[in-house]
């Protein structure tokens, strides 16, 4: 009989990087005891699905990924089935009931618990507590990027109360680690390589509040910023609070990547006020330019929303409008999902899928037609670029992201002439532009670095 230090596992990630930082303590705990990852769910004798419950799609993303690798129960090598994350957390009762080939849940809180439960000879098959846990620097973790990027999660849970989020009742508050916490995790990936660290959470400007001390994101971003990394990143920047210290860490830091984060969510004002936003169109507009005019050059992402209850033709035009003005760099638009448990599931005037289906492909439209605009003004540009590797389509191509595209999320640039090695940085030429991705040649290499491929760890991301 094989022990359970020579099993082998599959582990597979839904929804948002913070998801993937989790799953990445998972990876950690379980290699400290033995386990052997693997890439195939076929040749695995404990398999996890890390999952996501933000919206419809993502539940219904979950489900049916655990009904496929429950199949390996009977055609594979499994034995063990674990489901993890924000699903169970939410709805751990009802999936007991209806999944019976599963055979543990643990919520988002109980994941660092998972080589405990593993090893036991007799385990509960729920693990469900209050979310309260966030890992720090000790905190066993394998970076499931390649070598020379990395999420890093500065915060877990949230304060804010948005009517369409259920993201606080299933992440918790807001629990922000100490910087010195930080600093000492980021450290430790940029000795192993990371040239970009992306700073994540789930309001990454409400960092720090609940410290004693208080201190804040601007800080982190100054201490970060004397490590040997090149680009720090920064993502779910809540516009409600903004500092002018924030922006000047922005501007002046040259490892600080020109590119922020910021999720909007709607420009009229009465939606802002139904979906509980605390700030109104003006105040948005207003923060936009203001960020922009003291960081040239800067790459703004932002998503909507489309289809609240409530939302009018009149409102639609107005969020239209909105994108027409201010141009975003990065727009990702969500489809309302209307989800139990938020304030919005309980608004009157519900509007109709195929009328949010329609208001999204227009929103859509008009933004791919800005970021064509946008691109072509790149044509002839030259810009630093993060080498990835071969291009999934063809290796004849490499492939890699400059400043203003983040990793999975946003375009890239696909260079036809030129040879580099993965985690390098290059001149790039830009040549050709696409709605969202560039094409260009290298015309300066630094020295090359380490080839940095992606690491055999099994984890997959959906």
């Amino acid at each position: 009989m094989r022990r359970a230090k020579e099993k082998t596992l599959y582990l597979t990630t839904l929804g948002c990087p913070k998801n993937r930082v989790d799953s990445e303590v998972m990876l950690g705990t379980l290699c400290g005891r033995g386990y052997r990852l693997v890439q195939e769910p076929s040749e695995a004798e404990v398999i996890v699905v890390n999952t996501c419950a933000f919206i419809g799609p993502a539940k219904q993303e979950s489900i049916d990924t655990i009904l496929e690798l429950a199949e390996q129960k009977r055609t594979g090598r499994c034995r063990t089935l674990v489901v993890t994350g924000c699903l169970p957390q939410r709805y751990a009762p009802e999936l007991s009931e209806q999944l019976p080939e599963v055979d543990h849940f643990l919520g988002t809180s109980a994941y660092p618990r998972i080589g405990d439960l593993l090893a036991a000879e007799a385990s509960v098959r729920e693990l469900i507590r209050d979310p309260d846990y966030v890992h720090d620097a000790k905190t066993p973790r394998i970076n499931s990027l390649p070598s020379y990027t990395a999420y890093v999660k500065i915060a877990e849970g949230c304060d804010n109360q948005c009517a369409f989020c259920i993201i606080p009742k299933i992440r918790g508050l807001q629990r922000s680690r100490p910087v010195e916490d930080v600093v000492e995790e980021a450290a430790g990936l940029a000795r192993e390589g990371a040239v970009e660290l992306n700073l994540v959470a789930q309001d990454l400007t409400a960092y720090g509040y609940d410290l004693p001390g208080r201190p804040k994101l601007h800080e982190l971003v100054r201490e970060l910023c004397k490590l040997e990394v090149r680009w720090i990143r920064l993502h779910y920047a809540y516009p409600r609070v903004f500092p002018d210290e924030l922006i000047a860490a922005i501007a002046e830091e040259p490892k600080v990547a020109k590119y922020l984060d910021m999720p909007l969510q709607h420009a009229s004002d009465k939606l802002l006020l139904s979906m509980r936003r605390g700030r109104d169109s003006s105040f948005l507009r207003k923060l936009v330019g203001r960020i922009r005019g003291r960081v040239p050059g800067l790459t703004f992402r932002t998503s909507l929303i489309v289809g609240l209850p409530g939302e009018t033709e009149q409102d639609f035009e107005e969020l239209k409008d909105f994108v027409r003005e201010l141009r975003f760099e990065r727009l990702g638009v969500f489809q309302y999902s209307d989800e139990e448990g938020t304030l919005a599931y309980e608004l009157a005037g519900k509007v109709p899928r195929r009328t949010i289906e329609r208001r999204w492909r227009e929103v859509m439209a008009i933004q791919r037609r800005i970021n064509r605009e946008q691109n072509s003004e790149l044509i002839g540009r030259r810009l630093e670029v993060l080498v990835e590797g071969a291009s999934p389509e063809t290796e004849h191509l490499l492939v890699g992201r400059h400043q203003g595209q983040a990793p999975e999320v946003d375009g890239q640039v696909y260079l036809n002439d030129g040879f580099a090695t993965p985690g390098e940085l290059v001149t790039v030429q830009v040549t050709e532009a696409h709605d969202y991705d560039l094409v260009g040649r290298i015309v300066e290499r630094t020295e090359p670095a380490p080839l940095s491929p992606a690491r055999d760890s099994g984890a997959v991301s959906r």
